[in-house]
């Protein structure tokens, strides 16, 4: 049966509030997940992305429908809007950074590699010397953050942009993502925005592209280049994602989210899924529920 709908916290366990543009915050894994006992139950943050480092132990991370598991020293990333919870072994010690989503977007504007960092959540496993460089990083903007003397947003940010560079170098994704420029990657993020918004409508890329005042050309070349894919998959990952959550989270029927998610048929909403997933929306929710 479908379990209880995921709350949506400002931070872990604390009421849903406005965030302002320029957040960040960091905190030692310790502080959140020894009174829950190690275990940090599923939920999402609409505007707030978090980089953890993993110094030392391991656990695992669910993201989604996905399950990640690692062993320290990592990095873990989570970009807003992703339903996600934690099991840490005991033995584990580091720290979470949460930075602002309004923030995140004007360093990837500033710097386009940075883009496919949060594109997806995903575990960024670390060479020991790496990792010890990810702590003194992570360690520097915590005491950073402790004080107000001159020179601390700047100190701040000099911090963060070492550990995204440093998960930038290890992922996977670094090997494979072809360079773009601030501009694309600025195109790239309004795309991702607005289809957040308007993602259930099934609008056609032409609409987006016109709406964003760029041709269909260019918004094809941006989204290959910063983002590794099309803007036509970006819009069904973005509905599969909603898709997915509404099978596992909520008691409605395949019917019921087809409408939901903007599909006027509910038999070619199934046939999509199962061209994209493997399975069909019933067998899938079905296998997750068993």
């Amino acid at each position: 049966m479908a379990t209880a709908p995921v709350p949506s916290f400002y931070l872990y366990g604390e009421p849903q509030r406005s965030v302002a543009e320029g957040f960040v915050h960091v905190e030692s894994l310790d502080d959140r997940s020894r009174p829950s006992e190690w275990t940090i139950n599923r939920h999402v943050h609409r505007d707030l992305n978090h980089i953890i480092l993993i110094a030392q132990g391991g656990g695992a991370m669910q993201a989604e429908a996905s399950e990640f598991r690692f062993d320290a020293p990592c990095l873990l990333l989570v970009p807003a809007g992703i339903i996600h919870g934690f099991t840490w072994h005991r033995e584990s010690s580091g720290h979470v950074a949460t930075i602002a989503a309004a923030y995140l977007r004007h360093l990837v504007a500033r710097d386009a590699d940075l883009a496919p960092l949060f594109a997806y959540p995903h575990a960024v496993m670390l060479p020991q010397a790496e990792g010890d460089a990810a702590e003194a990083a992570i360690a520097r903007m915590a005491q950073e953050l402790g004080w107000s003397g001159p020179g601390q947003r700047a100190a701040v940010e000099s911090a963060l942009l070492h550990l995204m560079v440093l998960a930038l170098r290890h992922a996977p994704l670094a090997r494979q993502a072809q360079p773009g420029t601030p501009r694309q990657a600025a195109l790239v993020a309004r795309l991702r925005e607005r289809i957040e918004q308007r993602f259930r409508r099934r609008e056609p890329v032409s609409d987006h592209a016109r709406a964003l005042g760029v041709s269909l050309t260019a918004l094809r070349q941006a989204c290959a280049r910063v983002a590794g894919t099309s803007p036509a998959q970006m819009l069904d990952d973005r509905a599969l994602l909603e898709a997915r959550r509404l099978l596992l989270y909520s008691q409605m029927s395949v019917a019921e989210i087809a409408y939901a998610i903007g599909f006027e048929d509910p038999a070619y909403f199934s046939r999509f899924f199962a061209r994209h997933i493997g399975q069909p929306p019933r067998t899938w929710r079905a296998a997750r529920d068993g």
